[in-house]
């Protein structure tokens, strides 16, 4: 195959030359994302989320039954609606997990306070950053993370990345045994925080034998809010640091290093390749290929939003006070002119029915990336789910095949 990709006609593809591999199988079935709200693409990305990440069921049943009424306002009601009603659920989860903890049941107060964690992040979603009880919300998740990763015995630490006279908020995820072992270096998205990532990833890597970094870079989770490190387009930076650090530790192989990310991470990580050579993969989980394309798309109701009030929160993210001056920022966060300078093998897996981000924004990411030593287009259809953005509607089906595609690439574990 040549460097282009042809999806229109959904047809199974598959072809292979020196360092191109294009996978796409063909739309047969009716496989859709659950949704619990049909008439709210976002209420039903987040109820989503909280299934992948160790939610229950149960409690997030609960959590959205009285939410029914509300789900079509879309408007700050509606918001802190949803924010009580998920901050109810995650303080039960809490309760029963100091219950536990103090009877000595260490890994049932574990589990239960890595719900409340999820729960917390849920409630802390929806309503706008001026919101005090957003910041309630997402302190409460961080202190309840903390205490279930503790209890529960995972291989994860804490570690803080020197930045800039601050530092990057991040989890290491270790890979099991002594030796130095790869590592990926984790991207957040535009609205998601690494403790949803660990929830989502972290085990299936540790399985392969890979170590995972997944960073609270600028513009997301505790950098944006207890640091005040607003977002920009060149991601090779606050990459480079990352590097920087794993190449410090005993327990890292410093000549088997990728970086991925997820969402808005689908501009960030190959960005990030393109400039940082250390990198020796890249996985877009989810392409993102021109993020001003993605505003106008919202502006003009072209595309879903991951968040309510989407602008509100761009300017969060990116430290600015206006639509205007957020636009000055987006038209910089375009991967025009960066893909040939990639060098290294990089995977794009994404969904044939995403809603946020068009199918073409993974084909463009992929036929420009000519210089790449392997690269490959993988794209999850409605027929073998994980069709969704980012594979909202089967998580697991995009991770193992990142996983397994890294632990190829990087030497890790596959049986």
């Amino acid at each position: 195959m040549s460097g282009s990709a042809n999806t229109s006609s959904r047809q199974t593809s598959v072809s292979i030359e020196r360092n191109a591999v294009f996978v796409n199988q063909s739309s047969k079935g009716e496989h859709k994302v659950f949704e619990y709200f049909p008439e709210n693409y976002t209420w039903n990305l987040a109820f989503m989320s909280g299934m992948n990440r160790g939610g229950a069921l149960g409690d997030l049943d609960e959590a959205c039954r009285s939410l029914k009424a509300h789900a079509g306002r879309r408007d700050a009601v509606a918001q802190q609606a949803w924010y009580e009603s998920f901050m109810k659920v995650a303080e039960r989860s809490e309760a029963l997990a100091r219950r536990d903890e103090e009877a000595g049941n260490l890994f049932s107060a574990g589990r239960k306070y890595v719900r409340a964690g999820v729960y917390y992040l849920l409630a802390e979603r929806m309503p706008s950053h001026k919101n005090p009880g957003k910041a309630v919300a997402y302190r409460k998740a961080l202190a309840a993370y903390e205490k279930g990763y503790r209890l529960r015995g995972d291989p994860v630490e804490r570690v803080d990345i020197p930045f800039r006279g601050t530092s990057l908020p991040a989890l290491f995820s270790k890979a099991p045994g002594s030796g130095r072992a790869p590592c990926v270096v984790h991207f957040d998205g535009f609205d998601i925080t690494k403790e949803l990532i660990y929830g989502a990833a972290a085990e299936e890597y540790r399985r392969r034998g890979i170590s995972l970094l997944i960073v609270d870079h600028p513009g997301v989770g505790e950098a944006l809010r207890l640091r005040g490190l607003a977002g920009s387009h060149d991601t090779e930076v606050p990459a480079a640091a990352c590097v920087d650090y794993v190449q410090t530790r005993a327990d890292v192989d410093p000549q088997r290093i990728g970086v991925a990310g997820v969402s808005l991470g689908g501009y960030y990580a190959p960005r990030a390749a393109a400039f940082e050579k250390r990198f020796k993969c890249c996985v877009c989980w989810g392409a993102l290929y021109d993020f001003d394309e993605i505003m106008e798309n919202r502006a003009a109701n072209r595309s879903e939003p991951s968040v309510p009030g989407h602008d509100d929160h761009a300017q969060w993210v990116f430290g600015k006070q206006s639509a205007k001056e957020v636009r000055e920022v987006t038209r910089r966060l375009t991967l025009k002119g960066v893909m040939d300078k990639i060098t290294c093998p990089i995977l794009i897996v994404h969904g044939e029915n995403d809603r946020q981000i068009p199918l073409q924004h993974a084909e463009r990411t992929y036929q420009e990336a000519v210089n790449s030593s392997m690269r490959e287009l993988k794209v999850f259809t409605l027929s073998e789910g994980g069709a969704e953005h980012c594979a909202a509607d089967d998580n697991a089906l995009a991770v193992d095949y990142m996983a397994d595609w890294v632990a190829r690439v990087l030497g890790g574990k596959r049986a």
